[in-house]
């Protein structure tokens, strides 16, 4: 007989406000850590570029080598730590992020800065692929709760962490604003200690549970397609800000808040529209395309802000969406489709970036964008001809 989630007793949630949004609120505010984190980067490319006497495409595998931990990292840390209290194991990947972080604000070259981003790829993809899990053991019977204010995390990440990463970078220089997310990141690790209830490892974690779930035809023509739209995004998403400077110089910090607000409200519409969730994976990214096309489009500030908002909101709807179709594809074995997920944006993340960086270094900050509408565009149709439930 196959093991499910439910088999594993779970917590009755205290019938308070702290006890139902706490571990909520700590799951969120640690992936938002990450991912601003992760993509800082982007924020601050041309002035770590400069710093370190590199090219601009070069410093975007920065973003990459985050990634490329990630894709090895998500399907593999269940088998590596199948029985790991999965409290102690995301409390455990913060700490790790931290000494990441820490080690590229104090970063002597390329090199050990690549170092340090590939131990925060590894803590980011562990991190994402238990929290869905973790959220709903803590808090049962709240998943579309839980999937989005994870998400709203990634977009708080993009609201608060990209724009502040780019105002430091024109200021007191890159460098610190890793070195803050390193003290953020210890800061999240204590919150989770203290919101969240041990919580065991799934009875069935481990290979068996990959193998079984990689059987499944629908999830992993899904996990393909995801591939594809991630790929879209992150082609252009390093070097956003050199898009954005091209229309609009010395406005890239709005423009990165902008995108974060679209972000904001697709994620909040991913959820609301939830219960229909073959469009909403299917709409994010032909938003995100439609968005792609407005920035190479854009000749004025105005139209630059409109396609900030649109590929904001667009991409933006792509975790929830995604999130919440793996776990209803492969209701049975959520924990290896949640890993699968994460592994499909950390390839994506891996290719979009490498391959981003040789077509802007060759052709320019135009054709990335358009590469990626494509893409974008290709992920819809292939969302579009997907069924969800079962039959």
């Amino acid at each position: 007989m196959t093991t499910t989630s439910s088999d594993v007793t779970r917590p009755v949630a205290p019938d308070t406000p702290r006890g139902r949004w706490a571990p909520v609120v700590a799951l969120a505010a640690g992936i938002a850590i990450l991912v601003s984190s992760e993509f800082l980067p982007a924020g601050v490319l041309p002035t770590m570029a400069r710093d370190l006497g590199i090219s601009e495409g070069t410093a975007g595998l920065a973003v990459a080598a985050t990634a490329i931990a990630g894709a090895l990292t998500a399907p593999t840390i269940a088998m590596v730590l199948p029985r790991m209290d999965r409290r102690t194991l995301l409390v455990g990947l913060l700490v790790a992020a931290a000494v990441a972080n820490l080690a590229v604000a104090v970063a002597p070259g390329f090199v050990v800065l690549l170092l340090g981003r590939l131990v925060l790829g590894a803590a980011i993809a562990g991190y994402w692929s238990f929290a869905f899990a973790v959220g709903t053991y803590a808090s049962p019977g709240r998943d579309h709760v839980i999937s989005t204010s994870i998400a709203l995390g990634v977009t708080v990440a993009t609201i608060v962490g990209l724009p502040l990463g780019s105002l430091l970078a024109d200021g007191p220089g890159w460098r610190w604003g890793f070195a803050a997310a390193a003290v953020l990141s210890l800061i999240g690790a204590v919150a989770l200690t203290r919101a969240l209830p041990p919580v065991p490892a799934h009875p069935g974690a481990g290979m068996s549970m990959l193998r079984q779930a990689l059987r499944n035809p629908r999830l992993v023509a899904g996990v393909v397609v995801l591939v594809v739209a991630v790929l879209g995004n992150f082609l252009a998403y390093p070097f956003i800000r050199i898009a954005i400077d091209e229309t609009s110089p010395g406005a890239g910090m709005w423009m990165l808040v902008l995108w974060g607000v679209g972000g904001l409200f697709g994620n909040l519409a991913a959820g609301r529209f939830s219960h229909r969730l073959r469009a909403v994976v299917t709409v994010a990214p032909l938003l995100l395309a439609v968005g792609l096309v407005l920035t190479v489009l854009a000749e004025s500030t105005p139209v630059m802000a409109l396609a900030m908002l649109v590929w904001g909101f667009g991409f933006n709807m792509v975790p929830v969406g995604t999130q919440l179709w793996v776990t209803r594809v492969e209701p049975e074995r959520t924990e290896s489709a949640l890993a699968l997920q994460v592994t499909a944006f950390q390839v994506a993340i891996t290719l979009g970036a490498a391959l981003g960086g040789a077509v802007l270094d060759e052709y320019g900050v135009e054709l990335v964008l358009l590469i990626g509408a494509v893409a974008a565009a290709v992920a819809a149709a292939g969302f579009g001809a997907l069924r969800v439930s079962r039959g």
